[in-house]
């Protein structure tokens, strides 16, 4: 199993609502597969010891579901009082915004070597503009102290553009503006390293087909998971995680004993030897998020060009 692919839509949650048990015990939400509980952006300042008091009380009610729970950590210093509250071991993990080469290990140097925790970094600073930066911080991250803990990386995509000063526009994915070519680069940077990385925030709520349509890109950049900021948002994200039944075929073909070193199927060439990898991840997405119906492959819904 891939860890990474059980994300689907990760629901972004300001950990100062009231209602985090019913969201972490996927009662309010029960097809939720991942949430963040969030004590950054999404709150201010002196709303901090609000958020914190709520979630200490939510941890001791949280149950043992499969959902990943995971909590924003405003800072460092808001981490080590995370991992001092009782239940804090009721989590999946943490994502730690802002990652820089200078507090990675600040964040690092919270947990103890026992802790079962799993880390998603952000990637959202103005180092990600910096080729050279970002190799050195994937080479800090494959050292083993921080790999055997990392489950993703997210790109902070509203974090990024505002460092440009700049906001999408409502109509366009975020492959339409600068920061589509850099997600290209972060892929590349990362993704033959093995890490996984995950999509960006789309924050129009009203626009579900260009969320659709962006989903679609980040699978094309090699990206999977995203972060929702809305619940709606959810079901209009893992749809695109469904497979086509063609593309299932070929997968399966491809991952049989004895398959040949070169075959043709559907008019394109299947070779084990390149495209296993894809194919194991293309079955585990099957499994997870099932196969597109016939009328969602007439409209179009696999094309990366959409």
């Amino acid at each position: 199993m891939m860890p990474s692919l059980q994300l689907g839509a990760s629901l972004y949650v300001p950990a100062t609502r009231s209602d985090l048990v019913s969201i972490g015990n996927r009662v309010k939400y029960p097809n939720l597969r991942s949430v963040i509980f969030c004590t950054e952006d999404s709150i201010r300042q002196n709303d901090l010891p609000v958020a914190l008091k709520n979630l200490d009380a939510a941890l001791r009610r949280f149950e043992p579901i499969p959902l990943l729970r995971f909590v924003r950590p405003r800072n460092p210093a808001v981490l080590r009082a995370l991992l001092r509250m009782d239940y804090v071991r009721n989590l999946t993990g943490f994502v730690l915004p802002k990652v820089t080469l200078e507090n990675l290990s600040e964040y690092f140097d919270a947990l103890k070597p026992d802790d079962p925790f799993q880390i998603m970094v952000t990637l959202e600073s103005v180092q990600m503009f910096d080729p050279s930066a970002v190799t050195a911080l994937r080479n800090v991250l494959l050292e083993h102290r921080y790999q055997r803990r990392l489950l993703s990386l997210r790109i902070g995509g509203n974090d990024l553009l505002q460092l440009l000063g700049m906001r999408r526009q409502r109509g366009c994915t975020i492959y339409s503006t600068p920061i589509g070519p850099l997600i290209a680069q972060l892929a590349t940077s990362f993704r033959p390293h093995g890490f996984n990385l995950t999509g960006p925030v789309f924050e129009y709520l009203n626009r579900g087909d260009i969320l659709a349509r962006e989903t679609r890109k980040d699978l094309a950049h090699g990206l999977f998971g995203k972060s929702a900021i809305h619940p709606d948002q959810v079901p209009i994200i893992e749809a695109q995680y469904q497979v086509s039944a063609r593309d299932l075929q070929s997968a399966e073909r491809i991952l049989t004993d004895g398959a040949p070193p070169v075959f043709r199927l559907h008019d394109a060439m299947c070779e084990p030897a390149t495209h296993r990898t894809w194919a194991e991840q293309l079955v585990e997405r099957a499994r997870l998020y099932g196969v597109r119906s016939k009328s969602s492959q007439s409209r179009g819904l696999p094309s990366c060009a959409k």
